[in-house]
């Protein structure tokens, strides 16, 4: 045996660790006058987009951002977002992107759990904000971007005592010479994203470079994507990264059209004047497109590539994307698998279906992206693969390099989440004959509703502090618009009434107003002999009630 093998040595020249910040450094290189970003008036070229990102990154770093530390973004799909996926990581930082639509108190526990350096904040959300700093340790500084295309509602009036600086006023104060700071290691983390647990309280998903960049080529290779593809950005920049399709589209030099607030009329028209070629969105979206009026509905004679992630669409809806000239594709992934990881890979086979059949087709989850080493579903008992029999339900479980480095400052999560060499998703499958996998219930009682991941927890804890609820059990609820909603099922204490509308708007008040329940039923709770409430029942029940 050739033992010599093992004394070659990685060096400078043939070991240089993973980023997908290297896109953004290629595609200017190749391409600097080829179109980037289209934000309604604003357009930019990718040598721009580059120099803007470099001037930010310097300005960054001067502000004391550097390895390990966090950079929080709460923004909307503008060109500050995404700039910020390049920016962020190229001074060092981690970049932390925040839902949108999230409570003052949730924003107030990320800012201290990600010790919040710098705050980047769109005007529209600085009431969030403003609240959320009330309650928070850390005092992070403001960084303000100023939308001239945010709606007149959205122009939030300033304290005159705030200390801040505009994202303009930022990106004048950077560095045109900055050179970007690749990590000495590909495990360094990029950025973290937070995703809601069994306890309510989110958790800080990490993600790695290797594994952006892995998941950002895994993507061309599934998605069977083409050399400077036309996408527009339908997919919040705050979820998953946006899939990773910031990163993606850069490697592709593709043209990115942003948007800050979808609308069925806005997402035709865009895809109509921007010659959209793909496009990506939660199952709701799919939902408004084919419900929307008919005077804002448009076809198209060309074929358009949709990726849609979460609760599968209804057959009637894949056939109105299909009528329209959208061809679409389900995946499934996790935020802790830096979004999708299974595809319903089409096969030949299948054009010759009925359309009945090829959207059940179409629904599954199916089989593992090109960068995934290994997805199945294990027997909870024997914690071995399940017959692919299409019956026997197991947890989902997969391995590769496009999965978390671990829950921010929760070791035991982490472990509980890490078991045997395998992820452990807590979700519930079965696996076809064909190999292709379907989820059928969720372990963990996550809702997916529009996209949006909501925990049955969180919602369960708000309703126990209204003074009138004895036991609350909230679990999903089918809907023809959002996939899912929850469904609250409530014993009230003896003595204490409270109506339907006023529990939700109880949890409106106290919540995010997404995650408050669409529909409470009042009355005793079934249980188990150990008294665990028995949330098949209810879930049993409330679908079949519609």
């Amino acid at each position: 045996m050739p033992i010599e093998y093992d004394q070659l040595s990685q060096n400078d020249a043939n070991f240089v660790p993973l980023t997908p910040l290297s896109f953004l450094e290629r595609t200017a290189d190749i391409y600097p006058e080829q179109s980037s970003l289209i934000y309604n008036d604003r357009h930019y070229t990718w040598a721009q987009t580059r120099q803007r990102c470099r001037k930010v990154a310097s300005a960054l770093k001067a502000r004391g951002v550097g390895k390990n530390e966090t950079v929080s973004i709460f923004a909307y799909n503008t060109p500050e977002m995404f700039e910020s996926h390049f920016s962020v990581g190229m001074a060092g930082g981690v970049l932390n992107t925040i839902n949108t639509r999230l409570d003052a108190d949730t924003v107030a526990y990320i800012i201290d759990h990600a010790e919040s350096r710098v705050f980047i904040v769109d005007r529209g959300l600085w009431p969030v904000l403003a609240q959320a700093l009330q309650s928070a340790k850390h005092q992070p500084d403001i960084v303000l971007i100023d939308d001239e295309f945010a709606a007149p509602e959205e122009q939030a009036e300033l304290p005159d005592n705030l200390d801040y600086i505009t994202y303009e006023e930022l990106l004048a104060q950077g560095d045109d010479d900055f050179t970007c700071q690749a990590p000495s290691d590909e495990w360094q983390a990029l950025s973290l994203n937070y995703t809601s647990g069994t306890t309510g309280r989110p958790k800080g998903v990490v993600y790695h470079h290797r594994g952006s960049y892995l998941m950002s080529l895994g993507t061309v290779t599934s998605w069977s994507l083409p050399h400077s593809p036309r996408y527009l950005y339908t997919v919040p920049m705050f979820h998953c990264n946006g899939w990773g399709h910031a990163w993606t589209m850069t490697a592709l030099a593709a043209t990115v059209v942003c948007v800050r607030a979808f609308t069925p009329k806005l997402f035709f028209d865009l895809v109509e004047q921007h010659n959209i070629t793909h496009f990506g969105g939660a199952p709701i979206v799919l939902n408004m497109l084919a419900n929307a009026p008919a005077e804002e509905q448009k076809t198209f004679d060309r074929t358009i590539h949709a990726m849609t992630a979460g609760a599968p669409p209804p057959a009637s809806v894949l056939q109105s994307m299909a009528d329209y000239g959208f061809d679409v594709m389900h995946v499934y992934g996790l935020t802790e698998s830096y979004g999708h990881i299974l595809q319903a890979a089409p096969q030949p086979w299948w054009d010759q279906q009925s359309p009945e059949t090829q959207a059940e087709l179409k629904s599954r989850q199916g089989v593992r992206f090109a960068m995934m080493e290994a997805v199945d579903v294990f027997d909870e008992a024997s914690d071995m693969p399940v017959p692919h029999d299409g019956e026997t339900m197991g947890e989902l479980v997969m391995r590769g390099n496009t999965m978390m480095k671990g829950y921010l400052k929760d070791d035991a999560e982490t472990a509980k989440a890490f078991k045997d060499g395998w992820f452990r998703s807590g979700d519930l499958a079965v696996v076809h004959p064909d190999g292709y996998i379907q989820v059928k219930d969720r372990a963990k009682d996550i809702i997916i509703s529009g996209g949006e991941n909501i925990s049955s927890v969180e919602v369960e804890n708000t309703l126990y502090k209204h003074p009138a609820v004895g036991e609350a059990a909230v679990v999903a609820m089918a809907d023809d618009k959002w996939g899912e909603v929850p469904c609250a099922f409530i014993e009230t204490k003896v003595g204490q009434e409270v109506t339907e509308a006023e529990l939700i708007q109880f949890c409106a008040d106290n919540m995010a107003r997404f995650k408050k329940p669409k529909r409470i039923v009042f009355g005793a709770l079934p249980k188990t002999a150990t008294g665990k409430i028995q949330k098949n029942v209810l879930r049993d029940r409330c679908n079949a009630n519609g």
